[in-house]
């Protein structure tokens, strides 16, 4: 496969790299912690690992010249990525509101509507409204749940997790727009999508970095 020759997709193919970079770290960084909390903190860098992946299919799939079956094939399974982690990312939320056990068994269903997620794509030939709407959907219900904990102190960094779900959904509407703009080289609303995104990344880590301190970790006894 050569690279391809659109600037517009170059771009969007070496953000989608820098965003895998960045999860990759954040998620590390997380594992490594030493967090008293270990559940919390492996579920949060499945969340970074899962979007590290994408963004590496999403690298692949943008920066190369390839056939629309071969293009198509690496959607598949990107598009399974993504309604996992969407599905996993509420689970934490659960999590840091009702504690571990909620959050655990939540994880299970997590799967299974990442899956149906996946079949609704392929019901719908690929449709990106549907994914628009189901992150979404997500978002605004994670969004509700930490900005609770913020409001009544119950979790150490909800505010900064706030302000992250709030930047990932901004990110969304950008990608669903037809926004486009050329700073020494060429975005389109995907290459934009990917720089709001990265700034999202980045608070939602320190959000959880700030959360993640013993007895601070949620406002529920964890279990033991």
């Amino acid at each position: 496969m050569l690279v391809t020759s659109s600037p517009t997709e170059l771009t969007t193919s070496a953000t989608d790299a820098v965003n895998a970079l960045a999860c990759i770290m954040a998620g590390a960084s997380l594992w490594r912690s030493g967090a008293a909390d270990r559940w919390r903190r492996r579920l949060w860098s499945w969340v970074f690992g899962l979007v590290a992946c994408s963004s590496v299919l999403g690298t692949i799939a943008h920066g190369f010249d390839m056939s629309e079956a071969v293009r198509a094939m690496i959607w598949r399974p990107l598009y399974l990525v993504l309604g996992i982690l969407v599905a996993l990312f509420v689970a934490g939320a659960v999590g840091d509101w009702r504690g571990r056990a909620a959050a655990g068994r939540l994880v299970p269903w997590c799967v299974g509507v990442g899956a149906a997620f996946y079949l609704l794509t392929e019901l719908t030939k690929g449709a990106f409204i549907v994914f628009v709407v189901y992150e979404a959907t997500a978002l605004v219900g994670a969004l509700a749940i930490y900005a609770m904990l913020a409001a009544t102190r119950r979790l150490k960094g909800a505010g900064i997790m706030s302000l992250a779900i709030l930047l990932n959904l901004a990110a969304a509407g950008v990608q669903a727009s037809h926004a486009s703009v050329r700073v020494v080289v060429p975005f389109d609303h995907n290459g934009l999508f990917h720089l709001v995104q990265l700034a999202g990344i980045g608070t939602l880590a320190l959000g959880l970095r700030r959360g993640m301190h013993p007895g601070e970790a949620t406002g529920v006894a964890p279990a033991p």
